[in-house]
């Protein structure tokens, strides 16, 4: 069975850019742990999110991080919504 799915090969990347290398595996090792503890506890099965199961969060989510950012970069932020938003 190949665990290393590719959620947790994502969450790994996304991660890595924030943490760093090492405190991704770390975290990833650590959602594996409790995915394999679950799986054995209750006799579930594993189910992979895939992917972009974080590009699918909900856009408020995504701009409230992205705000949240800039913020720490010094930047003040002022959001008016278009027409054509790119997806």
């Amino acid at each position: 069975m190949a665990f290393f799915t590719d959620d947790y090969r994502a969450l790994f990347f996304r991660l890595q850019s924030r943490r760093g290398p090492q405190k991704a595996i770390c975290a990833v090792a650590a959602s594996m742990l409790t995915a394999i503890y679950h799986i054995l506890k209750d006799g579930s099965e594993h189910h992979d999110l895939g992917a972009a199961y974080f590009d699918r969060r909900p856009v408020e989510l995504k701009v409230n991080r992205h705000i949240a950012s800039l913020k720490k970069l010094g930047y003040s932020v002022q959001l008016q919504p278009i027409t054509e938003a790119a997806a």
